[in-house]
């Protein structure tokens, strides 16, 4: 075989590093404001919103969704998406949820919290929405610190880690153990739909948007309460760099949280949409 040579002008060459990718790939979803945050470095919020906004646009309810913003980290939250949002007082985002979604059972309710407050000061809260069995979804970030507050110990606190108010590590006398609020909520009659994911890694990341577009997929079915609990990483409060606290949850927080679906099924008491 004779193959014919053809003189390129070095100057014709393209390099490759030069060439620009027409294909998109990604975008910013509709549902997530164009605005920089006031997140720290490495904190993983920024991942949550931007799952919970890709499935808001891929059901196309963001015309009909309203969230709740909690007290926390996270408070500000209203601002970084474009759909309604409500904000509720320390730990009574559930009990918002429950009000708006009553009064508007067309709407697609969220709450959006953190351990500290979803765990700590409003536990009667999320407790008896789930056992009322609440047509509402619930995304809850568990990063196992009180963040907004200055890096205090929260109820998910894991046995020996050091936090502002647990210098010497929480003590399993003193304290007891972190609470495990997937499980726990998983366990009432109420409840469709429990799973806890984690944000330290891609795949991770992938399986995490599934639950919550099926959590949200619950409540458009009007099969009742569903909750996402997320492991996150505080990088600040922690005392580490963003790479360190993902490989610390992976190695640390899932052990402790493992990660899985613990309820998937129809409640036998759900208010359905009510």
């Amino acid at each position: 075989m004779i193959a014919n040579t053809v003189e390129v002008d070095p100057s014709d060459r393209v390099d490759p590093l030069d060439r620009t990718v027409e294909e998109l790939v990604a975008q910013r979803p509709k549902t997530l404001s164009e605005i920089d945050t006031h997140y720290c470095p490495g904190c993983m919020h920024g991942v949550a919103h931007r799952l919970v906004a890709e499935v808001i646009d891929e059901l196309n309810i963001r015309e009909r969704t309203i969230g709740v913003a909690p007290v926390g980290c996270s408070v500000f939250a209203y601002n970084y998406f474009e759909c309604d949002f409500a904000v509720a007082a320390h730990g009574r985002a559930p009990a918002m949820a429950t009000g708006l979604k009553r009064v508007m059972p067309d709407k697609v309710i969220f709450t959006y919290q953190g351990d500290g407050d979803l765990a700590s000061i409003g536990s009667a809260e999320i407790l008896h929405a789930a056992a009322r069995g609440e047509n509402i979804t619930v995304v809850f970030v568990n990063n196992a610190v009180y963040g907004m507050t200055g890096g205090q110990m929260a109820p998910t606190t894991l046995v020996g880690m050091k936090t502002t108010s647990s210098p010497y590590g929480r003590d399993l006398k003193m304290s007891g153990a972190p609470l495990k609020m997937s499980e726990l909520i998983a366990q009432i009659d109420g409840v469709a739909f429990v799973s806890r994911r984690s944000l330290h890694s891609p795949a991770e990341i992938r399986k995490a948007k599934k639950a919550i577009r099926r959590a949200f997929e619950m409540q458009l079915n009007g099969q009742g309460f569903s909750m996402v609990e997320l492991l996150s990483s505080c990088p600040t409060n922690w005392d580490m760099k963003p790479v360190e606290a993902l490989r610390w949850i992976e190695t640390r927080m899932v052990p402790v949280f493992p990660l899985g679906d613990f309820k998937n099924s129809v409640p036998k008491n759900s208010v359905r949409g009510v």
